[in-house]
Parts: structure tokens; C-alpha cells; sequence
């Protein structure tokens, strides 16, 4: 074995003693400035603060809708959906990146072996030549490095999970937002239907006066129009729904052709969230754990970066033995052994390992930067819903107000126009009202629904109510 000189010998114990605190700079959470409250969240009694962790389980959600179907496909998406699929998939390769990197601590064995027979034509001796060896190789971590590494991979695995459970919480929020909007198209679809029979009864009405010679032709013609438009809605609505249904084919994982759901009574339940601080935000959505996880692994890389500028060390033993005959082998006498130090250290390098550790610590600044953008646009996106949630809520109890009366109008005007007091003009834009305004309060039913489920999406998926206190 060679010798080792003083210095070198020095320069090794040193960076066992030593080194391995690691060069990297401790990692923080990078501040966000968070505001108390949500400025469009209301004040009324009965909200209350809820504090679960992104990590938590946040439970089956759609339940809270009150719908027996929904609650039997939801649970379908995390089994058969393929974008969860693919996202389990980069979860299980960073598991196994982390475990990769954290071999890299321990030293490598091998073992080989070798036999040859060799010889030639006329006098030349035939002779054979076993080789049996064991070696192993081991870097000490003497900057910290390899743990470095560990770290980002880590971190990277903590951020795929966070994706995953992004892609779950957006494939259910998709699902459930398909599936009542197929109900809604159910519910039109009734609307429409009632509204067609009731075009055909006023044509009937209308070629009766008309035979009668009561009313001009032009009164059934406008009826005939009336109702041929009632009719093209309806096959056009006919066509959305279909596309609903294909929707939560695909986001179970089926071909459309798999999967037909029949039409049935809608639950319109919009359930009322309690209220989240702005805080409790920043632990609750996956898209922001994966953000700040993705800052702490460019803070480790900060330290890979440092840890290249340090001379890298490599122990090595190896233990073998040779004999030209294989019951010689593991004889004594034919056994080697060496032990090995290398020692590398960049001497020159034209300015590149500063230049990659500036790029370690900008990509750093980038990803913190990413951080605090994804946690403005998580605010803002609760704020955005909570004041849409409001206006629903208002729009709904004047659009019911206003069907109320479109109804009574219609009902009046068709009445007026039997009686021969008006024209038929008047009955065309009274029924087109009435018609107008019960499709709004069903489509503001659905849209509260809709909110609600990019409300629960964008809280993180789900919520915990304070004991005692009900949503």
C-alpha cells in the first residue's frame, strides 16, 4: 500500500472530524406576509375557525352534498382516474430517487471472480488461471454533500406528494362538478320539456282561435316558432349532458361507452364552509406544500454547490486471491489485499463552480419567489369565491322572486289572450320570461353548487369544524 504523507493523513481526520456539519445554508420557511382575515368572508354566527394540516387526511368532502350517487363515484377516483395514477407513479419514483441517495452514505461492496484456460498449438503448455476478489469503496461525507443530496431528495419526495394529492383533490373537484351539472342538465331538461307541453297546448290553443277565424295567421306561425325554438334547445341541451356524462367517464378512468348514468331527482345542498384563517391556508393546499418543499430542496442544492469547491476523498480496500489451480483458491498463500486513500481537488476551473453555485442560489430566489406568487393566488382565489358565494346568494333569492312572478304573469296573459283582451304577441314574451327565469334559478342552484366545490378545492380539500360548532 502506498504510503500517505503527513499532510494528506491531516487533511483526511480533519474532514471526518469536522466536515461533516455540512456547507449548505440552514433551511427557513421563506416569510409571507398574511393577512388576519379574508376581507369577503362573512361575519354571520355560527362560522368558525378550522386548523387541519396539509398531511391530514381531509375525509370524504362530497359527502357534505348530500348525494348518494356522487358519494359512489368520488371514491372511484383515486383507484381509477390515470392522472392520479400517473401522479402516484412520480410519487413512488422520488420515494425511490430518496432511497438511492441515501445508499450513497454507505460504502459499496463487490465481489468478482474470474477463470481462464489457455494454451496454443505444438509444444505450448495449457494453463488455467482463477481470480477471486472482494472490494469496496466508500466517500465520506466530508461537506455534507451526500446528506445535501439527501435532503433535495427528500424535499422532492415530499413534493410529489403534495402533487398527488393536488391531483386528487382537482380529479374529485372535477368529478363532483360534472356530476352536478349533469343534474342540472336533468333538471333543465324537465323545465324544457314542461315548457315544450306547454307551447304544444298554447299552438293547439292558437289553430283552434284560427279555425275559428278569432285570430290572424300570424298568431300561429308565432307559436309554431315559439315552440320549434323550445324543441332545439332541448336537443341542444340533450347533447351537454351527454358530455357530462362522458366527462366523468374519462375522470373514472372509462371509455365513455362504460358508463351511463340515468336521470334522477337533484340534491341541490350547497353546504356553507366555516370560516379558515389566512393562515391555516398556508397548511391546508397541496399546490403550496409543494411550492415551500420545492424552495427547501433548491436551498439544498445550495449546498451540493458549496460542496463541490471542497477536495472529494475516497477510501478503498480490496482482498483477494489467485491460483492456477481452483482448489488453490482460497489457499493462504495465494491471498492479496491492498487499501486505498484518492484524494481530487479542483485546482482551476475557469470560474465554473462559482458560476453554479450563483445558479444554485437564483434558482433558490426563483423558487421562493414561486412560493409567495402561489400563496397571493391562493388568497386571492378564496377571496374571488367567497364574494361570488355572496352574490349567488343574492342573485338566487331575487331570480326566485322574479320566477315567482314571471309565472303569475304568464298564467294572467295566456288567460287574457283566451279571452281575446290581448294579442298573441304578448303571450310569446310573457311564456319566453317565465321560461327564461325558471332555467336562471336552476342554473344559480348549480352555480352555488359549483362554487361551493371550487370552495373546497381551493381551502385545501375539505374542512374541520371547532367542537361544538356547527357549519
Amino acid at each position: 500500500m502506498a504510503t500517505l504523507t503527513r499532510p494528506v493523513l491531516m487533511l483526511a481526520l480533519s474532514g471526518l472530524l469536522g466536515g461533516c456539519a455540512g456547507t449548505g445554508p440552514a433551511y427557513q420557511v421563506p416569510s409571507v406576509a398574511t393577512p388576519a382575515h379574508f376581507k369577503e368572508a362573512p361575519t354571520a354566527q355560527g362560522w368558525a375557525p378550522a386548523a387541519p394540516a396539509d398531511e391530514q387526511a381531509k375525509g370524504p368532502w362530497w359527502q357534505r352534498f348530500g348525494d348518494a350517487q356522487l358519494d359512489a363515484l368520488a371514491p372511484q377516483v383515486e383507484v381509477r382516474n390515470q392522472t392520479v395514477a400517473a401522479a402516484v407513479a412520480r410519487y413512488a419514483a422520488a420515494q425511490a430517487l430518496v432511497a438511492g441517495q441515501r445508499a450513497s452514505l454507505l460504502p459499496t461492496v463487490q465481489l468478482t471472480g474470474s477463470g481462464t484456460r489457455s494454451g496454443g498449438g505444438g509444444d505450448a503448455v495449457t494453463a488455467n488461471a482463477f481470480r477471486a476478489s472482494v472490494g469496496a469503496s466508500w466517500e465520506p461525507d466530508l461537506w455534507g454533500r451526500l446528506s445535501a443530496s439527501v435532503r433535495q431528495a427528500q424535499a422532492n419526495a415530499q413534493a410529489s406528494a403534495a402533487d398527488l394529492a393536488a391531483a386528487t383533490l382537482s380529479a374529485q373537484a372535477a368529478l363532483a362538478s360534472n356530476y352536478f351539472s349533469l343534474r342540472e342538465a336533468d333538471a333543465e331538461l324537465a323545465l324544457l320539456r314542461d315548457t315544450v307541453a306547454g307551447y304544444e297546448r298554447s299552438l293547439q290553443i292558437t289553430d283552434n282561435r284560427y279555425a275559428a277565424g278569432q285570430v290572424a295567421r300570424t298568431d300561429v306561425l308565432q307559436a309554431q316558432t315559439q315552440l320549434a325554438n323550445a324543441r332545439a334547445d332541448l336537443a341542444g341541451l340533450v347533447g351537454q349532458r351527454a358530455q357530462f356524462e362522458h366527462a366523468i367517464a374519462v375522470l373514472l378512468g372509462q371509455a365513455p361507452a362504460d358508463i351511463s348514468i340515468a336521470a334522477a331527482p337533484w340534491t341541490m345542498t350547497a353546504p356553507e364552509p366555516p370560516l379558515t384563517l389566512p393562515s391555516e391556508l398556508l397548511q391546508r393546499r397541496p399546490d403550496i406544500a409543494s411550492a415551500e418543499r420545492a424552495v427547501a430542496a433548491a436551498n439544498a442544492n445550495i449546498g451540493i454547490a458549496r460542496a463541490a469547491y471542497f477536495p472529494s476523498l475516497t477510501l478503498s480496500a480490496s482482498g483477494g486471491t489467485s491460483a492456477t489451480r481452483l482448489a488453490d483458491l482460497f489457499s493462504a498463500s495465494h491471498t492479496l489485499w491492498s487499501l486505498g486513500l484518492s484524494l481530487a481537488q479542483i485546482l482551476f476551473d475557469g470560474g465554473a463552480l462559482n458560476a453554479a453555485l450563483r445558479n444554485a442560489e437564483a434558482s433558490r430566489d426563483v423558487t421562493i419567489a414561486t412560493y409567495r406568487q402561489t400563496v397571493l393566488t391562493a388568497f386571492q382565489s378564496v377571496e374571488d369565491l367567497l364574494s361570488t358565494r355572496l352574490a349567488l346568494n343574492e342573485q338566487l333569492l331575487q331570480r326566485q322572486q322574479a320566477s315567482a312572478a314571471a309565472d303569475l304573469s304568464e298564467q294572467q296573459v295566456l288567460n287574457r289572450y283566451r279571452a281575446g283582451q290581448v294579442g298573441y304577441t304578448e303571450v310569446v314574451t310573457a311564456q319566453s320570461s317565465a321560461a327564461s327565469a325558471r332555467r336562471s334559478v336552476v342554473q344559480l342552484q348549480s352555480s352555488r353548487q359549483l362554487n361551493a366545490i371550487a370552495l373546497i378545492q381551493a381551502l385545501g380539500g375539505g374542512w374541520q369544524v371547532a367542537q361544538g360548532v356547527a357549519p
